[in-house]
């Protein structure tokens, strides 16, 4: 067996050579070809849409994808009361009935649900079966009983109680005590008629008596307790009797030039009875216009009487005011009409006459009157700046004794005065060697009624900015070629504040030799100026020499007028406007007023945060105006004034309407070639 074994293995292995090398090589080159073709496809797969994230990103969206499923939080509370309805009897020291407790239980198991305090429970029953009620839970402050409900849902408690009366002074008491339910209502059944009831800690919804027994229904408020107050009713034949009543008439009356206004205001004081109405005599020429007051429903002018009807009758005291007017002389002796109360046992009040306009009174007849003082009349006439005002009180006696007041008023004729001012000018002046004059004006304006201001320029004058109250606006021209300014109103009896009004021109003059005399004419309004300065800067290769007349030469002050000053900057080393001839930049006043270009060195290095603010502000502006649309029309600009080289300030005072304020100067080359 041995020989044959070993004849047949080497059979078997070149068997194996010859045989399975070849299979294993096919099925390598096979597996090589199914992987290629596998590529392949998985290339054509992902070209598809492929994405490749984060393990951490994966779990977080299949979390979102299946959320897990968490416990419900437990109750805030183990049970609430809902409602709490009394239906209660009234029997001596007690009221006897029903107390009905809505409860809402959340949580399954027993739960311990608190009787409202003070009341006396004989017995409770949940679902028609009897339940035991057990003392409060001491650990959390509880000190009355509790019923104690072992399911959740909604469940009536009803509780057979008491509440004791309370008795003091005539009156009786009930008092619920306060629950922290949605809802308390209780019914309060008494057995008795004509009483007076008070609820304190809630609102009587309803009030209704039978032929033998009285009840009310209230709501409780919040927490709050709800108490019942009531008294034997009291007969009061108050309003029955005969009315009797006390009034006060207190009359102003303005005369002005074409017509008179009546005002006054009067009270009643009922002593008896209740007023329906109320009557007052009126004179002939007086008309009345309006009558109001809290209590008063409607007015009629019928036979000499003005009857005034309430909203319901007045059995302590009523207020009203009377509009009226009436048309007396402007001068002379005048009849004053006075109203005067019906059907008052005391008629009190005062008569007052004011002198509208340019006149005063120079004397006054009186009956049944006697002079007092404007503040013994009340505010309605201690209230009136009238210069010429006279005052009267009624004198005491009886309602029905005669009362009259005549006035003389003299007149006088009124004189014209301005509506409008120009309280301060400046002006500042840039000239050059060719003739050339740039003007800025500047006023300070108080205006009350007129609309514009009419500014004349030099002749040939060309106008690049004007703006009012530091916004560019449009001037208009009137038939003479004259410029008219818009100007700003003052609210009706208040003081005229005031605002600036600037406009920018350019003019042309004579050129300017080695040595002449030059004059620079201002514009002229149809306003008068107060005060006027002029700010003069000539080339610096000049020496220039003003000339008296209408301006004279001083040292530079600023504007008095608040409007017209220039920005407060901080100053350092420097000069300001020279002052006197030949004074240039920095001369005559150290340091307080800044050239325009040491103005822009200093705001350069202003804060940061104001210019960035600044600069937000514009953006938003812009982006507001983008978004909204284009604007319509070609908007005006401000133009600033460029000043620069040496100067001179001139001041003059009280420029009349319509004149031209003009400086004269001579003026001659500098031999020194302009160098300081």
């Amino acid at each position: 067996m041995k020989t044959s074994e070993r004849a047949v293995l080497p059979l078997l292995r070149r068997f194996t050579l010859s045989h399975f090398v070849p299979c294993i090589l096919a099925v390598g080159l096979f597996s090589g070809v199914t992987a290629h073709a596998q590529e392949k496809n998985s290339e054509s797969i992902h070209a598809s849409g492929w994405v490749v994230i984060p393990v951490q990103e994966y779990r977080v969206l299949r979390a979102k994808a299946y959320p897990v499923e968490h416990d419900p939080e437990p109750p805030p509370t183990d049970a609430t009361l809902t409602r709490v309805d009394y239906d209660l009897r009234v029997a001596g020291e007690l009221a006897a009935g029903r107390a009905s407790l809505t409860v809402d239980v959340l949580k399954d198991g027993w739960v311990r649900v608190p009787v409202p305090p003070g009341l006396l429970v004989r017995e409770a029953r949940l679902d028609g079966k009897e339940v035991s009620l057990v003392p409060g839970d001491r650990t959390k402050g509880g000190a009355h009983v509790s019923a104690l409900l072992s399911h959740a849902g909604r469940s009536v408690l009803l509780l057979d109680v008491d509440v004791p009366v309370t008795a003091s002074a005539g009156d009786e008491s009930l008092a619920l005590p306060a629950t922290e339910s949605g809802v308390t209502r209780a019914e309060v059944e008494l057995p008795r008629l004509g009483v007076d009831l008070r609820v304190a800690g809630g609102l009587l919804s309803q009030k209704y008596e039978t032929p033998s027994q009285t009840k009310w229904l209230a709501y409780a408020r919040g927490n709050e307790a709800l108490t019942f107050t009531w008294r034997r009713k009291t007969e009061d034949h108050h309003v029955e009797l005969p009315l009797r009543m006390r009034g006060s008439l207190t009359q102003l009356t303005s005369v002005a030039e074409d017509s008179t206004s009546v005002y006054a205001e009067a009270s009643l004081d009922v002593v008896q009875g209740a007023a329906r109405e109320v009557k007052i005599q009126l004179p002939e020429k007086i008309t009345i216009n309006q009558v109001s007051g809290a209590m008063v429903a409607d007015w009629e002018m019928k036979n000499g009487e003005l009857a005034v009807t309430f909203l319901e009758p007045v059995e302590h005291s009523a207020r009203f005011v009377i509009t009226g007017e009436s048309r007396l002389p402007r001068d002379g002796i005048i009849d004053i009409p006075l109203m005067r109360l019906e059907g008052t046992e005391r008629d009190e009040g005062g008569v007052a006459v004011e002198v509208l306009g340019a006149g005063e009174i120079k004397g006054q007849k009186t009956q049944g009157l006697e002079e007092a003082d404007a503040t013994d009349l009340g505010d309605m006439v201690s209230s009136r700046q009238s210069p010429a005002l006279v005052a009267f009180r009624a004198r005491l006696g009886d309602a029905g004794a005669t009362r009259s007041l005549s006035v003389n008023v003299a007149r006088y004729d009124q004189q014209a005065v301005l509506m409008a001012n120009i309280e301060e000018a400046r002006y500042q002046v840039l000239m050059s060697t060719d003739g050339k004059e740039l003007v800025q004006a500047r006023y300070a304006i108080r205006n009350n009624q007129r609309n514009f201001v009419k500014v004349t320029l030099p002749s040939g004058a060309t106008v690049w900015s004007v703006t009012l109250a530091g916004k560019p606006v449009r001037p208009g021209q009137s038939p003479d070629g004259s410029l008219l300014l818009p100007l700003e109103k003052s609210r009706g009896g208040d003081d005229a504040p005031a605002f600036a009004v600037e406009i920018l021109y350019m003019t042309k003059a004579v050129a300017w030799s080695e040595k002449g005399r030059e004059k620079v004419s201002l514009p002229a309004l149809d306003l008068p100026i107060s005060r006027t300065g002029m700010l003069l800067y000539y080339p610096p290769l000049f020496h220039l020499t003003a000339e008296p007349g209408t301006f004279r030469m001083q040292e530079y002050q600023n504007p008095i007028s608040e409007v017209l000053r220039p920005i407060v900057i901080s100053t350092g080393v420097g000069g300001g406007v020279g002052s006197g001839s030949g004074g240039g930049v920095g001369a005559g006043i150290p340091g307080k007023q800044f050239d325009r270009l040491e103005q822009f060195a200093q705001l350069r290095s202003a804060d940061t945060k104001e210019k960035k603010d600044a600069t937000q502000a514009l953006l938003d502006s812009f982006r507001a105006k983008s978004s909204a649309g284009k604007v319509t029309g070609i908007l005006p600009i401000n133009v600033s004034f460029p000043a620069f080289g040496p100067s001179i300030y001139l001041v003059s005072e009280l420029t009349g309407e319509g004149q031209s304020p003009a400086a004269e100067f001579s003026f001659a080359r500098d031999k020194k070639g302009g160098v300081r």
